[in-house]
């Protein structure tokens, strides 16, 4: 679902050719999604203004601004700044719509279902996929009313929101670490403390941490603990907050640098962020590239070839799936990708669409439930397909180092975190070539 913030909206394909020598660059990248929708949520709901700073300008954000809009709540965006009014609802009825917005989806589902009122959320088709039950489950054992307007689960649906007196509740955090963050979000929203009780672990707990920091910049306060967080009702209060770079989307950077033999500095992304991606740079480690890290600046240099030969989980930071998956067609020795089994939830099956499209490349693949092994070759200058999935998009133009003249359909799916993307490419030295619908 694309928004007015869109890039390439009428765009057919892309047409990728590799650039003259290895991507040599400095460069900055934009701001993190995930602390853009959590701050700007956390900025609506608050008692008083706030002033954000570096957001993340994509479909995500635009669906969250237009979202506090539709609940009265005013917001202004000038470049990379928002001014968001806060004070919460105006109204004690709406209709909101979450585009593909999965942080947006389970974020604001629970903390309008701590505000009392009659909310309305609907979703894309894409978003209608993906799972929401249950948080939905959670927020009706603490009483809230839950109306399915379709399928039974899922988007379309209608929220009797209530004042919550606190207590427990318990979640799985096996699906997606977004239900632990919504409930965490609204928990400060309760009458008295409540304790998130997670069952079967949280799936990239980080993302959690990152939830509780933020929460802590607009005077919230969740506690973790042995069997899950306690969270006191604090409520928000405005703040002026300074936004981080996006880890993941400087993950395609330093994948650049390591497959072509270049060198990659990312100036405005450090040690002390808590997003898990980061990590990533350990993996291109292992396979042969130099890496130095420093509080305010990443660097990365790459071997004369990429190395292969292991077994990588990426539990921790499975939005690299797709990255690696590449990455991996373009070393000396199979990858196996591993216990990622949650991606095939994501906004695609992000397992079983890499593998389909490697293969598309000429590319050996053996896909497993929870991830894939992908052998080395040459990739052929296909036709793929994004899937609509932003990260694969991103993740297969990584293969154009190799096979000049690659295309991949409906470019315009990066605008979910990245529209600026393929500009960031040709920039590189990338041949872009971009192809319009037809009348």
């Amino acid at each position: 679902m694309r928004s007015p913030w869109a890039k390439l909206q009428d765009s057919e394909r892309v047409e990728l050719y590799p650039p003259p020598g290895p991507v040599v660059a400095e460069l900055r990248v934009p701001g993190s999604k995930s602390a853009t929708n959590r701050a700007l949520l956390l900025a609506g709901f608050a008692d008083g203004p706030s002033v954000l700073r570096g957001i993340l300008k994509s479909d995500d954000a635009y669906w969250a601004v237009e979202a506090l809009k539709a609940l009265g709540i005013g917001v202004r965006v000038e470049g990379e700044t928002a001014r968001v009014e806060g004070g919460g609802p105006r109204t004690k009825e709406a209709e909101v719509f979450v585009g593909s917005a999965g942080t947006l989806a389970r974020f604001l589902s629970a903390m309008l279902a701590f505000t009392p009122g009659r909310w309305t959320l609907r979703a894309s088709p894409q978003m209608q996929r993906r799972p929401i039950a249950p948080l939905l489950d959670a927020l009706s054992a603490l009483g809230v009313r839950v109306r399915y307007l379709e399928e039974e689960g899922r988007f379309p649906f209608v929220l009797e929101g209530r004042r919550i007196e606190g207590g427990e509740v318990r979640i799985s955090g096996a699906t997606s670490s977004q239900f632990v963050s919504a409930l965490l979000l609204a928990g400060a929203l309760a009458e008295r403390p409540l304790f998130v009780r997670v069952e079967g672990g949280v799936v990239q707990p980080d993302y959690v941490r990152i939830t509780a920091r933020m929460m802590a910049a607009f005077g919230g306060r969740a506690e973790e603990r042995p069997e899950g967080y306690l969270v006191h009702p604090t409520g928000y209060r405005g703040a002026e907050v300074e936004l981080e770079a996006d880890a993941s989307s400087a993950a395609y950077f330093f994948a650049l640098a390591a497959a072509s033999g270049g060198r990659v500095r990312v100036l405005n992304l450090g040690t002390d962020t808590l997003q898990p991606d980061l990590g990533f740079v350990d993996v291109l480690a292992r396979m042969g590239a130099e890496v130095q890290k420093t509080r305010t600046a990443i660097e990365v240099k790459g071997p004369k070839r990429l190395r292969g030969g292991f077994r990588q989980s990426l539990y921790l930071m499975s939005d690299q799936t797709p990255t690696l998956a590449a990455l991996a067609a373009l070393a000396d020795a199979p990858i196996t990708i591993a216990e990622v089994a949650h991606v095939r939830h994501h906004e695609t099956d992000r397992i079983a669409v890499m593998a389909e499209e490697l293969r598309k490349a000429g590319i050996q693949v053996e896909e497993h439930a929870d991830g894939l092994t992908v052998h080395p070759g040459t990739p052929r200058p296909a036709l793929l397909d994004s899937h609509d999935d932003h990260r694969v998009a991103m993740s297969l133009a990584l293969l154009a180092l190799r096979a000049p003249g690659l295309s991949i359909r409906d470019p315009g799916a990066v605008s979910k975190t990245f529209p600026d993307y393929f500009d960031r490419l040709a920039e590189l030295g990338f041949g872009v070539r971009v192809y319009t619908q037809g009348p």
